[in-house]
């Protein structure tokens, strides 16, 4: 059978690498064409028709810069349905882009599974209606999601977290510390670390990660080490950083993580990767328009935390500093505590092991995969 997957970020192209592994599983005749990235590319063999650094924007006037172009791959998506036809089109959260898809695929018959629902039970809950109007199957990798949706009167299967496999695939690899140090070009200071996450996109970066230096640099007798984004070039990171000394890793954040005494995490999939590698956090989420910007998220947000370990357990496990909360001084009153004893740091800790039973043990990449497969083939 024939499959289009669309994601449009690095988070989505990891989740569907491993959907595309667990179609072929169930499927060994399936036949792939996405959007999507590298690690998409690796598991379905064959290259994505659009990479998803053309699609990964975020905010407002990001948005809006980037309208014309996200307007003209929007008409590649619709024309490569059009002449790919495929059994299934597979939706992987990017809601903005992904709901016209849906819309699409619908007014010309084709079924569409979405898999890793958008967050409209945090914001834009109307999209809903559109949801229950064109998707056929939602799979859910957050356990309250089902209840959401039943109480709209739709039907969402929780499939498991596939972060959680990943995190336990990576902690089985893990390299010696001294090896990562040296292979990543820390080996030559002996402080511990403070691991820094400033999110995946240009515009989050830009706002959050010269407030993380100017709060790591409170602690001297610690280094500082920047995870960095695959799809962001190293040159951007030094230009927005103005560090001469600024230290990143490439392709080793989860490893960073795990050897970090804590880290400064900017809200999304990398909290919850934090807290399954067991790093004591601070969730940093600095945006334009400071206080305005605050008020306007308050009035839209439905929910009461906005990071995945706290939505998860349901409590504030993890301190969370959004948009003018998010300070210099802040930041090091957050992180003090979680980088030594405290009870804090020990609340921390117990609340990531009730997230992490929450979260279940099912491989939700494999079991969405089956439950696509055997739809289709009924």
């Amino acid at each position: 059978m024939k499959y289009m997957i669309i994601a449009g970020e690095a988070s989505g192209d990891l989740h569907a690498a491993g959907l595309i592994e667990g179609i072929k599983r169930h499927d060994p005749e399936a036949v792939f064409c996405f959007f999507g990235g590298d690690l998409m590319a690796r598991a379905a063999r064959t290259n994505p028709v659009l990479h998803y650094d053309k699609l990964n924007v975020m905010g407002f006037s990001e948005v809006l810069r980037a309208l014309p172009k996200l307007l003209k791959y929007l008409s590649l998506a619709k024309k490569t349905l059009r002449e790919f036809r495929p059994d299934t089109l597979i939706l992987v959260d990017y809601p903005g882009f992904n709901l016209k898809m849906a819309k699409y695929a619908r007014r010309h018959g084709i079924r569409v599974d979405w898999f890793i629902s958008p967050k409209v039970w945090a914001w834009k809950e109307y999209r809903v209606r559109t949801i229950k109007r064109c998707v056929d199957a939602m799979y859910s990798i957050l356990p309250f999601e089902e209840d959401f949706y039943a109480k709209h009167g739709y039907k969402a299967t929780y499939v498991g977290n596939p972060t959680v496999k990943e995190m336990e695939k990576v902690l089985g690899h893990i390299p010696p510390y001294k090896h990562f140090c040296e292979r990543q070009g820390i080996a030559d200071d002996p402080r511990p670390v403070i691991a820094l996450l400033p999110g995946s996109r240009k515009g989050e970066i830009r706002n959050n990660l010269p407030l993380m230096i100017e709060a790591a640099k409170r602690f001297p007798e610690y280094q500082y080490v920047v995870a960095a984004a695959p799809a962001v070039g190293e040159k951007f990171y030094r230009e927005t950083a103005q560090d001469p000394g600024l230290k990143l890793v490439f392709g080793s954040s989860q490893v960073l993580v795990k050897y970090a005494r804590a880290a400064l995490v900017t809200s999304g999939t990398a909290t919850l990767e934090t807290a399954l590698m067991g790093c004591p956090q601070v969730v940093c989420y600095r945006a334009n328009g400071k206080k305005i910007s605050y008020k306007i998220m308050e009035k839209l947000l439905k929910v009461k935390y906005v990071s995945l370990p706290n939505l998860i357990v349901g409590n504030n496990i993890v301190p969370e500093l959004l948009v003018h909360q998010c300070t210099v001084p802040a930041i090091v009153r957050e992180l003090s505590p979680l980088l030594q004893n405290s009870p804090k740091k020990e609340w921390q800790t117990q609340g990531y092991r009730a997230m992490r039973r929450k979260l279940g043990t099912t491989e939700a990449g494999d079991y969405a995969a089956e439950l696509i497969v055997a739809a289709l083939k009924k």
